[in-house]
């Protein structure tokens, strides 16, 4: 994107960036449940049955509307399918289930004109509902380009006046996997391109007198389908328009990754006060991605009904804070600082704090919660590839020695006592640090609050390179709250590295982000665990992905050391700020997945988990599957029953092989790379 338009962009994709404020966007109605406007936040999910299979696409349409579903989205990926949503809409409305239907199309006008006189609302991919992705790369003129424009008007026109006349809703939903290439050989595999690829539909639509409309920018990296968003919804405005925004990160993959990758874009966009309906997309039985998303959402729906909440008008002017002037929010850069002691700031990857301050500081043991496997019968510390970095001690001493590359922090006031502080760093408050007689540790941390920048106290500050800030919030609006001490410290020119921190405590009444029957202890810290995941993903995640924090620190006293470790390195590894591990790129499955999806992922990744760094697409037939193995090293692609085709990047290096073979053929490209490890 051109430095102009940035300039003439930047700032202006949401009603605040320090406080939560909803854009409002136009009322959109499909069937009885109308999205957009002052509604709700809704909550989606798509079928993973076969379409033709009408008694258990009708049987697992119900699971999700009773899981939370207000949409249920069932692939049509031909004209039969297409028919056959008449005959699960009557079934549903039998049992008296009346959740609006979407029929999903790819690469069939035919198939969406049917479906669009049956159900409530129909998603076309403007990548390929009438345009073709071969990855070539074209030279159009502009009257070629304007040519092309006009021929898939022509294909698209027929659709837009079925909805009109029917009064059926359409989602236009970009995929950064299937953008055209058309558009790519114009705007690149850029969030650019993503917007483009939607607003020359968007356009098509409003020269028809078409309103009904809903639009989608996703990807399978958070970074890019954040971008994508923020810059769709300055383009709109920019142009009059303001349709409501349905949120997903696509193939984001399953469990704790599927959870944090989703939380970090869903999340992010909903702290921007962006967001009409959600869809989080799991490698796993639809059902349970309405729960999570109902958590995602639930924090948005109480903070609605604060004070301080404002809720701007359609179409009102959005603001633009000035001291965040410099910053670009649709392209990634980390916010400079120095480095102090060479080990955390500058071009150091994020650092990560836990606290063991009240674990057994008398078992070695304690410390595997920490990434380091102590061997009694060696007396030494292996490090896994999860491991922390600082561990905070508080006023507790250990009565066994530390890994050397693990650093303790203590209180000032205990620290000062240490007679060994080789590795010992003490943590100040801002009074302390400021009256301090002993400043003389290589790191120095500060804790401080966002609004502190503001005091008397934190203009007496000696600073020096030494210096961390953690800096701490107890705000509703956490994160925006510690994103205007970023801006801040942008405006005072200050580049001190920064410990994003937070503290999590969930009431005994959290939201239920799970089905189970049973309601034992396991299955509440299971819950708890969920919640810990989205709600760190979201407030850490969202100033992530803009490049603000030079390390995280999340406390939950409910849970175990364990997970707070693998959730503050799997957020990192979604925004992608530290790898720390293998990177699956997972589509949720649907109609038209070729192989059992959820069993696949679980046999790649049991053979291919060690592989730190790699990321990996396995995708269900070849909607998003060429354009999505763009973003990973390497790819599994459905591509018949039984058959597999391999990608290395976008490249198709083995096609049609039988899957019994698939995952051997996969790893003996990898080996041939070089990329191989064997497990030790």
């Amino acid at each position: 994107m051109n430095t102009d338009a940035v300039k003439l962009l930047q700032g202006r994709y949401c009603n605040s960036l320090t406080e939560y404020s909803r854009f409002v966007t136009r009322e959109v109605f499909i069937g009885d449940v109308p999205m957009g406007g002052n509604n709700p936040i809704r909550i989606q999910s798509m079928t993973t049955t076969d379409t033709m299979d009408t008694i258990g696409t009708v049987e697992q349409s119900i699971r999700m509307i009773e899981a939370g579903c207000e949409y249920v989205r069932i692939t049509a990926p031909s004209i039969k399918e297409a028919h056959n949503l008449a005959e699960i809409k009557k079934q549903l409305r039998q049992r008296g289930y009346t959740a609006p239907l979407v029929a999903d199309i790819h690469f069939t006008p035919n198939a969406a004109e049917v479906a669009a006189r049956i159900v409530e609302k129909v998603r076309v991919n403007p990548g390929n509902y009438a345009d073709k992705k071969k990855f070539d790369q074209i030279d159009y003129t502009d009257l070629e380009y304007q040519a092309e424009l006009e021929r898939i008007n022509q294909k698209f026109a027929p659709l837009v006046k079925i909805c009109k006349e029917y009064g059926t809703a359409m989602r236009i939903g970009t995929n950064h996997g299937s953008l055209s290439d058309r558009i790519m050989s114009r705007y690149g595999d850029t969030p650019q391109g993503m917007v483009e690829s939607a607003m020359e539909f968007m356009r098509m639509c409003e020269a028809l007198n078409y309103y009904n409309l809903v639009i989608s920018m996703k990807s399978s990296n958070p970074q890019v389908m954040v971008q994508a968003y923020r810059l769709l919804v300055e383009t709109m405005v920019a142009e009059g328009m303001n349709y409501p925004l349905h949120l997903g990160v696509t193939e984001a993959g399953d469990g704790e990754d599927g959870r944090i990758k989703s939380a970090v874009g869903i999340g992010t966009l909903l702290e921007d006060g962006l967001g009409d309906t959600v869809r989080v997309s799991l490698t796993e039985e639809p059902e349970a991605e309405a729960p999570v998303a109902i958590a995602l959402v639930e924090r948005y729906v109480n903070r609605a009904k604060g004070e301080d909440t404002k809720v701007e008008s359609a179409l009102s002017p959005l603001t633009f804070n000035p001291l965040a002037s410099t910053h670009n929010p649709y392209e990634y850069k980390k916010r400079e600082t120095y480095e102090a002691n060479a080990f955390i700031g500058g071009h150091m990857v994020p650092r990560v704090v836990i606290d063991l301050s009240k674990a057994n500081l008398k078992d070695p043991a304690i410390l595997a919660d920490a990434g380091y496997l102590y061997s009694p019968l060696l007396d030494k510390y292996n490090m896994a590839e999860q491991s922390v970095d600082f561990v905070y001690l508080a006023d507790e001493l250990p009565s066994f020695t530390f890994p050397a590359n693990l650093k303790q922090l203590y209180n000032y006031q205990t620290w000062q006592k240490l007679t060994d502080k080789i590795n010992c760093h003490p943590v100040f408050t801002l009074k302390e640090y400021i009256d301090a007689d002993d400043r003389s540790s290589s790191l120095n941390l500060v804790k401080i609050k966002a609004a502190d920048i503001d005091s008397e106290e934190f203009g007496l500050l000696p600073f020096n390179n030494s210096l961390v800030f953690v800096l701490e919030t107890d705000a509703l609006n956490g994160m925006s709250d510690q994103r205007s001490f970023f801006f801040k410290m942008e405006e005072l020119e200050l580049n001190v590295p920064v410990i994003v921190k937070r503290d999590y405590v969930f009431e005994s009444e959290s939201p239920e982000v799970g089905k189970s029957e049973s309601n034992t202890p396991a299955t509440h810290n299971s819950q708890l665990t969920t919640l810990l995941q989205l709600y760190a993903a979201t407030d850490l995640g969202a100033l992530l992905v803009d490049g603000f924090g030079d390390g995280s620190w999340i406390d939950a006293p409910q849970l175990p050391a364990n997970i707070i470790t693998s959730t503050a390195f799997g957020i990192l590894q979604a925004t992608r700020s530290r790898i720390s591990k293998t990177e699956y790129i997972s589509c949720p499955s649907c109609g038209r997945t070729l192989f059992d999806l959820m069993e696949t992922t679980q046999m790649i990744r049991s053979r291919t988990s060690h592989l730190k760094g790699l990321k990996i697409g396995i995708m269900g037939c070849i909607v998003n599957g060429p354009g999505e193995m763009a973003d990973a090293d390497y790819g599994y692609v459905g591509s018949g029953p039984g058959k597999v085709t391999l990608y290395r990047g976008k490249e198709a290096v083995k096609k049609n092989i039988a899957s019994t073979n698939a995952l051997d053929e996969l790893i003996g490209i990898i080996r041939e790379d070089g990329n191989w490890i064997e497990v030790e």
